[in-house]
């Protein structure tokens, strides 16, 4: 077999990294290297192309992971003309939805991959990359011109990550459901 073209080895790349983002997400950094290419439609060996080490794809789709997140909140913003409250609170409501619960893959960063990055892991960078991410959302959710904002804005997180993985935690059951409620409410009725 030919060798691939630089546009398809950075397409492979992409691909990897997207993939991994997703999976890591949803199943944790454990994810072995042969399943992850597989999921990416790739061989095995082509991963040691593209990566020194398991641990720099983990760095690399964590970056990748929270960098879709701000993209995410950006477009908030965009969709409701700037106004910070109006794409805080669409935020709120998508965040702590039962859609949201049911897809870690797709859903926010901040709570499928703490307890990978807590441990330590196997990326270097990844650890830098989530303190950065949970920052910028923070600050995305802290109320404009509110005094305190910044903690604010990280009560705002905490709240939604906690109410995100114990719903997670406690699906399948109306528990995890009342959970997602209460935290809207306490979210979205003390404005």
């Amino acid at each position: 077999m030919g060798r691939v073209s630089q546009a398809q080895a950075e397409e492979n790349r992409r691909r990897v990294v997207d993939t991994a983002s997703r999976l890591f997400r949803e199943q944790g950094t454990h994810v072995s290297v042969a399943d992850l290419m597989k999921a990416a439609g790739l061989t095995h060996g082509a991963f040691y192309k593209q990566f020194a080490s398991k641990g720099a794809l983990v760095d690399e789709a964590t970056a990748h992971a929270f960098a879709e997140l701000a993209r995410r909140h950006e477009a908030g913003l965009e969709r409701y003309d700037g106004q910070r409250d109006a794409a805080q609170r669409a935020l709120i409501d998508a965040y702590l939805s039962v859609e949201h619960r049911d897809d870690p893959a797709g859903g926010c960063p901040v709570a499928a991959l703490a307890v990978d990055v807590a441990r330590g892991g196997e990326g270097r960078e990844a650890r830098r990359a989530y303190t950065e991410g949970v920052a910028d959302f923070a600050a995305f959710l802290a109320p404009a011109g509110a005094a305190g904002g910044g903690e604010d804005g990280i009560a705002r997180l905490c709240t939604l990550f906690g109410a995100l993985v114990l719903s997670r935690a406690t699906a399948g059951s109306p528990l995890s459901e009342e959970i997602l409620t209460a935290a809207h409410a306490a979210l979205t009725e003390a404005g």
